[in-house]
């Protein structure tokens, strides 16, 4: 009986704590997960091509002005 009521806390105490991290890290997320090392917004939108008018990921256009 006790060893039920043991594991059933320790379940309980870990999905507390994972549920806490979720919110925490979606409520007040970290700089790296904001940004990428050239400083871009990981979600940015698409950059309008001067030549065709088509969409072009900004990391494309970071990476070609970059030399990557």
């Amino acid at each position: 009986m006790f060893a039920k009521f043991q594991m059933s806390l320790i379940a309980s105490v870990i999905g507390g704590a994972s549920l806490i991290g979720l919110v925490y890290a979606y409520a007040m997320p970290p700089e790296s997960m904001r940004v990428t090392r050239e400083g871009l917004a990981h979600f940015a939108p698409l950059v309008m091509h001067p030549e065709t008018a088509e969409g072009v990921p900004l990391r494309d256009l970071v990476e070609h002005y970059k030399g990557g």
